[in-house]
């Protein structure tokens, strides 16, 4: 008992409940039981995900337990109960079974399991009882806000602005109201005077606020100009609170995993929703409507002048750059300086977060150079412009792909032979059984020699169809070869009227990232799946697909020398010494 190398599986779903400190409640009552069992518990051996929910694998502490559990480093897991280790019945079995594959126990403190089908069953509707009932909670708890929205009660808002104070149901005599702090509603109304009639900017007014002592909401003395835009855009201050301005969806997946997180923290997101979809509330205003009409009016010209002074809509490579040094993406920073005839002008630049002192306690991470944004966007688009326009390249990488298929014998005499093969097998079989039904062989004879003609039918009918899906391949990429030149006719005019966000997306749908290191810029480009015409068939456009690396179709360019035909490697990329990067495979 004392050798059992055991660990510790907690989790609450709230940040609320990770506040309130809930989950300590869990990890002692585990330790209490690890306590009862005789073994010792290590600080490293604790897994606890705050503020993550149940109906998702995506959780760091349990990744980094399954990883442990799949090396073998696990004997004993102990959880309080099921729905903790998830909610979702078919995440419990999966987890269960992965764990036991991997040789280490699940104890739940609530209750002990077995391995007999029994236990097995009564598990499975335990999950099935929590993921119904959080379902059945989470819509209740929706209803039951919305309908008292529409009545009115300020209880279905959950948490109040700055400038107002919540009185709950037991402190108003049985009616929860909200009432107006005088101390911070007249900084309220000072914040929209200072926007509205002084036009004053964000940043300004957050340094008067600092410069004042006033601390914010949550106790901090640093104020942000993007919690003043959002106190300035609420309508609570002139007397209407609004309900459901935003509601939870389905998590996207980034355009690119951030450093060191594969996939998303949380399993939702927040997006807003319609305006002819809220429900007001009425509170107390603290701001006149004609003081808060001024201050919406300067903050959209605000965002006016702020995109004006950009010159562009964006960034048109937001998301893909990636620092090849230290693996962070690349963000875009607006600067101002000498620009060709020397004279002072915004410009736009890509830099590595890593070179940021500041964001590492002092002491940056990274030696990465900054990227001009208009050379390296135009490098990258110069790039794009000359795979679609010159087919050569697209149709030597077909035809790269298509030799390789034909690198076996022809498809079709071998395919016509397994056939025969496959044939004579099933003709022993039958006649095997028909020995067997007539008596004239012994059961012991009958089943090896059925069962070993059985596997040889089963390999030949694979290699069958490997063949068949070679040459089916073959057939695709010929077609899509004859097509590479029509659709090189269709995009070489239309590249030119192509607006900013028409070439955003074009990127997007041909570049997978681009790596910058130093003085060199490294493009990774996606090559369209390889699938045969549909029923309609609709001419295969290789610029709408983003499937897999044109691995044998990257380049790389030294911002010295942009003016130049960009080389092109046979891995997809190229280091500074010209060898091939190992971490990509063709």
């Amino acid at each position: 008992m004392p050798n059992l190398q055991i660990a510790l599986y907690a989790r609450v779903s709230t940040d609320q409940q990770a506040r309130g400190n809930t989950v300590d409640s869990q990890v002692a009552a585990l330790r209490d039981r690890i306590g009862a069992d005789g073994v010792a518990l290590e600080a490293e051996d604790v897994f606890v995900d705050e503020g993550f929910s149940g109906t998702t694998l995506r959780r760091p502490a349990l990744e980094r337990l399954r990883d442990r559990a799949a090396g073998g480093l696990v004997d004993r897991i102990y959880v309080l109960a099921p729905d903790r280790l998830a909610r979702r019945y078919a995440y419990q079995v999966l987890l269960i079974e992965e764990f036991r594959r991997a040789g280490a126990e699940v104890v739940f403190v609530n209750r002990p399991i077995g391995a007999s089908p029994e236990d097995d069953l009564l598990l499975q509707v335990q999950g099935m009882v929590a993921e119904y009932e959080r379902a059945k909670i989470l819509e209740r708890s929706r209803r039951g806000r919305r309908h008292a929205a529409r009545s009115g009660l300020i209880s279905a808002i959950g948490r109040v602005p700055f400038g107002y104070r919540y009185v709950t149901r037991d402190e108003g005599g049985g009616v929860a109201r909200v009432e107006a702090v005088e101390e911070e509603a007249r900084w309220v109304r000072l914040l929209f005077a200072w926007i509205g009639l002084d036009r004053l900017s964000l940043r300004e007014a957050c340094r008067r606020l600092q410069e004042a002592g006033l601390p914010t909401r949550t106790g901090l003395a640093r104020w942000d100009p993007t919690t003043v835009a959002l106190m300035l855009r609420n309508t609570a201050y002139v007397g209407r609170a609004v309900f459901g301005r935003s509601r939870h969806v389905e998590a996207q997946p980034p355009l690119r995993p951030r450093k060191g997180h594969p996939h998303p923290s949380k399993a939702i997101s927040r997006v807003p929703v319609p305006r002819e979809e809220w429900i007001e509330i009425p509170v107390p205003a603290l701001v006149d409507a004609a003081v808060f009409d001024a201050a919406q009016a300067q903050l959209e010209t605000n965002r006016r002048h702020r995109r004006e002074r950009r010159r562009r809509p964006g960034w048109l490579l937001q998301g893909l750059v990636v620092c090849r040094r230290c693996g962070y993406g690349f963000y875009g920073k607006m600067a101002r300086g000498l620009v060709g005839n020397q004279r002072p002008a915004d410009y736009g630049y890509y830099r590595c977060p890593g070179t940021d002192a500041h964001r590492f306690a002092g002491t940056a991470v990274c030696d990465n150079r900054s990227v001009r944004s208009d050379r390296l966007e135009r490098a990258v688009w110069d790039e794009i412009r000359a795979v679609l326009e010159d087919p050569r390249r697209l149709a030597a990488e077909y035809e790269r792909r298509l030799a390789v298929s034909r690198g076996s014998s022809h498809a079709g005499e071998a395919v016509a032979a397994l056939e025969r093969q496959i044939a004579a097998v099933r003709r022993g079989i039958g006649r095997l059984i028909d020995s067997y039904a007539e008596l004239r062989i012994e059961r012991d004879e009958f089943e090896p020699r059925v069962g070993g003609m059985r596997e040889r039918l089963a390999q030949l009918e694979g290699e069958r169809e490997r063949l068949v899906a070679d040459a089916e391949m073959e057939r695709s990429l010929a077609l899509v070869i004859g097509r590479v030149e029509d659709f090189a006719d269709r995009v070489h005019g239309a590249l030119d009227e192509l607006d900013w966000n028409g070439t955003r997306e074009i990127i997007r749908a041909m570049v997978r990232r681009v790596e910058v290191d130093g003085d060199n810029v490294h493009v990774v480009f996606r090559v369209p799946s390889l699938s045969p015409p549909d029923a309609n068939d609709r001419p295969f456009d290789p610029a709408m697909s983003a499937r897999g690396d044109w691995q044998h179709c990257g380049g790389h360019r030294e911002p010295a020398q942009w003016g130049r035909p960009w080389t092109e490697d046979k891995t997809g990329t190229v280091l500074p010494s010209g060898n091939p990067d190992p971490r990509w495979r063709p």
